[in-house]
């Protein structure tokens, strides 16, 4: 295990820090389930330590008031993390289980260009509005409107893209000129640690901006959620948690940003090129073993050529390649954990015991023994409503479902209390499209359209969030408007 990317300490208030009494916990690698090192196992006092700090920077540095140093700051940070970018696609490999590939884009590269994004978004931002004068009760005023940083942020992320997720949180926050506590999951603590090092080594970003705490403890991040120094808690995670956090941060009446689950559908048209449409829709499914909230994991299929249909899409799913995160062809690892292994297993037990068939698929790979790997999976023989069409697996489970024309495609996708993401396929680009506008979600790809950027609002509809991270919209989760007003001269 190299020792350059590695890191066990804290970031509190500018140091590097143990977890108090020295606790650590062990850091276990999902491809094989041995352990690769340990983390800083931080309790309550460290997360409400690294609470006054960030609200200490925000309202004693000029952190929140100074453009010029945080787009620089920012700036610097690419710089490092750039630098470093061998050792963040090795650790999340190692700690995620992620295949190599993704490493270059979603899981860490394509991540790097937000810091940069927000920083060029930061130096040409608007932050005041002039609303010009106007005559009321005898006085003629002057009125503008200034954006102002929103305050404390809370950011809890994710195991499933840990990079990816602390830099969409980290980036436009910084940017707006908030201070941060980070939370990273405890299934990936190292991604948010050594990015926690680089910003205290390598970067002019004041004392207490931000701070990474890291815990074996899963409900640690719920003092974000209640503790009166925190303005903004930025979540991304599963709707249960969500749910919580929004009941516990309700009680400060906190601003919240929440990204949670999905069950997105991918539709092929019955115009579609049934072929190309079937190994679009396959291939999702097994990237990094489905663990993504906007992965499509329903397949809606025509009636007329559902069998057809489903022939290909197992067919895709069995020639899938997985079991070396190492070998660059790979887009498929592990599971995160025994955990959720046990989880996808049991979706998949349940819908067999309730007469749903599995095509392919369907076990652990008996070639690999170690680590918690599942095969790509099909499931057909469910109805719409079925639980396992109904609730978000997280893992390479693809449920096919037949209907019979647009309408019942649509009522079905909508059929959901998700609305993430989405997919249509379908020869005639303007029918696609009319299909698309009808699903209620935050976003669909057409005909293999990629969404994925910097520059494009992430979120969902319904009980998939609330708000949107990236783009511009996403910086503006992180500010507050001000409105003035002086008579005018």
């Amino acid at each position: 295990m190299p020792e350059l990317w590695t890191e066990e300490r804290l970031l509190m208030g500018g140091s590097l820090t143990p977890a108090a009494g020295g606790r650590t916990y062990e850091n276990v690698a999902p491809a094989t389930g041995e352990v690769i090192g340990v983390a800083a196992d931080a309790s309550a006092s460290d997360m409400t330590r690294a609470i006054g700090a960030a609200r200490a920077a925000f309202d004693e540095s000029d952190w929140a008031h100074d453009v010029g140093l945080r787009v620089r700051c920012l700036r610097q940070l690419h710089d490092a993390v750039k630098a470093r970018l061998d050792d963040f696609k090795a650790m999340t490999v190692a700690e995620c289980g992620s295949p190599v590939l993704l490493t270059h884009g979603p899981q860490v590269g394509t991540p790097l260009r937000f810091l940069t994004w927000f920083a060029d978004l930061a130096a040409s931002y608007e932050f005041r509005q002039d609303l010009g004068e106007r005559k009321m009760y005898g006085l003629t005023s002057r009125r503008w409107v200034e954006k102002e940083p929103a305050g404390v942020v809370g950011a809890i992320t994710p195991w499933n893209f840990p990079t990816q997720i602390n830099l969409a949180k980290l980036a436009p926050a910084l940017a707006a000129g908030c201070t941060v506590v980070l939370k990273p999951a405890p299934d990936t603590p190292w991604s948010g640690l050594v990015l926690g090092q680089v910003i205290a080594t390598q970067t002019d970003i004041p004392p207490g901006v931000v701070n990474v705490v890291t815990s074996s403890d899963k409900t640690i991040g719920e003092i974000l959620s209640t503790d009166p120094r925190v303005d903004v808690v930025s979540f991304t995670g599963s709707t249960a948690t969500g749910r919580r956090i929004m009941a516990d941060a309700s009680a400060t009446v906190k601003r919240l940003f929440l990204e949670l689950g999905g069950k997105s559908a991918f539709v092929v048209l019955d115009d579609a090129d049934l072929e190309s449409a079937c190994m679009s829709c396959a291939l999702p499914v097994t990237v990094h073993a489905g663990q993504g909230c906007a992965i499509t994991t329903r397949a809606l299929l025509p009636r007329r050529v559902f069998d057809e249909a489903v022939d290909l899409l197992a067919a895709n799913l069995a020639q899938t390649r997985y079991g070396d995160v190492d070998d660059e062809s790979v887009l498929m690892g592990p599971l995160i954990s025994a955990a959720q292994l046990a989880r996808v297993e049991g979706y998949v037990g349940r819908a067999v015991a309730g007469g749903a068939t599995v095509v392919t698929g369907g076990r652990r790979p008996p070639h690999l023994p170690h680590g918690f790997w599942y095969e790509p999976t099909l499931v057909v023989g469910v109805d719409p409503d079925d639980e396992i069409a109904q609730e978000e697996v997280f893992g390479p489970v693809l449920v096919a479902l037949p209907y019979d024309d647009d309408d019942d495609a649509v009522a079905i996708a909508n059929d959901s209390v998700y609305g993430l993401s989405g997919a249509v396929f379908g020869r005639d680009v303007g029918r696609a499209e009319a299909v698309a506008r009808r699903i209620r979600t935050g976003s669909v790809s057409i005909n293999g359209g990629q969404i994925y950027g910097p520059d494009v609002p992430f979120g969902g509809f319904k009980q998939s969030g609330i708000g949107r991270e990236l783009g511009v919209a996403g910086f503006e989760e992180y500010l507050e408007l001000k409105a003035f007003a002086v008579p005018a001269p």
